[in-house]
């Protein structure tokens, strides 16, 4: 926030009478929030009417706040326990005001939340806006700034607002155009009041009936009853007392919601729209929800959960934080909204609540934690959402694919921090293959293992295309085995953690211990069976990897024969025992490891230039292949994407190559 006077915050500045004890203080927007409300209040919203559904929401989770600290400290709340929204219309003024009587702000919580980025996340909601996305009206909710909303509708906005607890009160005020004041002021009571001076094309939110349609679409939930105060005309210049006392009377107040805990209700008695827009309040999202998990658990422990999977990717689902946002109450009274005792982090995308009548009221943070009763709830919520996710898999094949793009990379934490919940992830899990379009499930897999396949073979590495074109997938294309593409980095955590799925190990096709002998193709052991003596040994190549180990050493841990390529001439492998190829190079780039151990060259005994150097190897494997050994070696690196030792030396070998064959 800067000052108008050199950045001087107001108490250092007594020459504009910019003091706390003073009148008037004037100071400038942040720079980010200057933009944003350019942004709000010309180009983002098609549907203003949203500002509306913002400012209820916001006051309702000022209330929320409030009657959870009068649980330890009642006299926060003492004199005034019934908490509420209301709507103040003034047709004369042309304004509305949204008040609430919760936990209120002060004068720097004004300034900090109204006029810099603070924590509302302002800076990444402006970031994010590029191109088409200054009309998207699904953004400016997840990243909590939704009063601003306010200036699609108001060329003046004044806020008063008093923290309970605290005497004093202060009005925030601001056109929005890169100033605002703040001046103390006399308030009836805790609690935020924010009036809208609307503009002439949004008088329409002065009527009733518009009010009302924008309540029962978008905040029929709120657990607050929201009332409409209509504001009586100004008595008419020379009416007598009686017509003022009788148009005073005719100030009219009434509940514009249903109110009341949505999740506590009856599923029969709760329409589509309002589960979609109890979700829109919980996530502060603008899409649809996927799947909705409505349940409630009695026995030992009672609770009660209204969960939602979002359609699409929460802005913050990657922080590094993890955090999840279920929000959790005890008896109706919301605790906390980042418990990550309630849901383990890679369910993290599912937004809504979870409601307890076993815990107390007054838990606070280190409570929550090993707590016996939260614990039993978190298992049996996670089981809930596991079972609702597998039945969505099967009756939304479709849908469920587009889920699994969407979330599926966090879901398969689960499979490396989970050790209870491995198997039901297992199935939920969906990967791409060599053989099939779309996603396959690893049930769908193992039904169309090959005769004399006893392993899930799979392929990691970063692009999918990039790994289609590896040489390791030659042979098992060959023989029509199919293989799964792993392209995530969590792939390379849970796959040694898990180890199989239904007696089916995993095995990497990097790895040496890929062996493809017992896998017949059709045709194979006639193929086998028909060939000469002469043609086996023919086909042998022991003399040539003598040489190549010869002339490699230490660079290479072993040279073998290779049943999995068929085009190209080498390839490199990992040793059974050693870590994965892409797991390595992962650890090396972020400095995790300082080498990469030695690799298996294999070599393709049906090759051309295979058959050549074996030949010159002679009989004994002491022919002179040193130059063309290390160029195979750089030839299987320059194929697994990795950067050559001596790129010098490589394009002086490769050089002379090339010169004797147009010598």
């Amino acid at each position: 926030m800067a000052s108008k006077s050199d950045n001087a915050t107001p108490s250092e500045n007594p020459e504009n009478g910019e003091s706390e004890t003073g009148s008037t203080e004037t100071m400038g927007f942040q720079a980010e929030v200057g933009r944003l409300l350019d942004i709000v209040a010309n180009a983002l919203y098609s549907e203003r009417e949203i500002f509306l559904r913002e400012l209820i929401s916001n006051a309702a989770d000022a209330c929320d706040k409030l009657r959870y600290l009068a649980i330890e400290t009642p006299a926060l709340s003492e004199g005034d326990s019934d908490y509420a929204i209301t709507l103040d219309v003034d047709r004369d003024a042309g304004t509305l005001t949204v008040s609430d009587n919760g936990i209120g702000m002060n004068r720097d919580e004004l300034i900090g939340n109204l006029g810099t980025i603070a924590r509302s996340g302002s800076s990444a909601f402006v970031d994010n806006l590029t191109g088409d996305q200054k009309k998207d009206v699904s953004l400016i909710g997840q990243f909590g700034v939704g009063f601003y909303s306010a200036y699609m509708v108001s060329d003046l906005v004044s806020v008063e607002s008093q923290r309970a607890g605290e005497e004093g009160a202060w009005r925030w005020t601001s056109d929005g155009r890169g100033e605002f004041t703040v001046q103390p002021v006399e308030k009836d009571g805790r609690g935020t009041a924010i009036t809208m001076h609307l503009k002439e094309d949004a008088k329409e939110f002065l009527e009733d009936f518009a009010l009302e349609k924008v309540v029962k679409t978008y905040s029929d939930h709120i657990p607050f009853p929201i009332r409409l105060v209509n504001e009586p005309s100004t008595a008419e210049e020379g009416a007598d007392d009686a017509d003022t006392e009788a148009q005073e009377d005719a100030e009219e107040t009434r509940q514009l919601n249903t109110g009341g805990a949505l999740w506590t209700r009856s599923k029969s008695e709760i329409e589509d729209q309002q589960y979609t827009e109890f979700y829109r309040h919980t996530a502060h999202a603008f899409d649809e929800p996927w799947m909705t998990v409505h349940f409630k658990a009695e026995g030992m422990i009672e609770y009660a959960g209204l969960l939602f999977v979002p359609s699409e990717r929460p802005f913050d689902l990657f922080n590094p934080e993890r955090l999840s946002k279920v929000k959790l109450y005890v008896k109706r009274v919301f605790i906390t909204e980042e418990c990550d005792e309630l849901l383990p982090s890679w369910l993290r995308f599912l937004r809504g609540v979870v409601d307890s009548e076993d815990l107390p009221l007054n838990i606070s943070r280190e409570m929550l934690q090993n707590n016996p009763v939260l614990s039993k709830i978190r298992s049996g919520v996670v089981k809930r959402v596991l079972g609702d996710l597998v039945k969505k898999a099967e009756d939304d094949k479709e849908g469920y694919e587009k889920f699994w793009e969407t979330f599926g990379l966090v879901l398969k934490e689960g499979l490396y921090e989970s050790g209870g919940d491995q198997e039901q992830i297992l199935k939920l899990a969906r990967f791409r293959s060599t053989t099939q379009d779309g996603l396959t499930s690893l049930a769908d897999y193992i039904s169309r293992m090959k005769d004399g396949q006893t392993a899930i073979y799979y392929i990691s590495g970063e692009d999918k295309d990039a790994l289609a074109k590896s040489p390791q997938l030659e042979g098992f294309a060959a023989k029509g085995v199919e293989v799964l593409y792993m392209t995530d980095p969590v792939d390379e955590f849970w796959i040694p953690s898990v180890g199989g799925f239904e007696e089916k190990s995993f095995k990497s096709v990097t790895r040496a211990g890929a062996d493809l002998s017992d896998i017949k193709k059709e045709g194979d052991e006639e193929k086998d069976a028909d060939k000469t003596e002469e043609e086996k040994a023919e086909s042998s190549v022991d003399s040539l990897v003598i040489a190549l180990k010869l002339a490699l050493g230490d660079q290479v841990k072993d040279v073998r024969a290779s049943d999995r390529l068929t085009a190209s001439a080498v390839c490199l492998v990992a040793d059974e025992a050693a870590m994965d190829l892409h797991l390595e190079r992962l650890l090396k780039q972020h400095k995790q490891l300082e080498q990469t151990s030695p690799r298996i060259l294999e070599i393709n005994p049906d090759h051309a230039l295979i058959k050549a150097l074996n030949a010159k190897a002679g009989d004994d494997g002491t022919g002179d292949i040193g130059e063309a050994g290390s160029l195979l070696l750089d030839q299987a690196r320059i194929l697994e994407g990795e950067t050559l030792p001596d790129p010098s030396a490589f394009a002086r070998r490769l050089a002379d190559v090339m010169a004797k064959a147009f010598g």
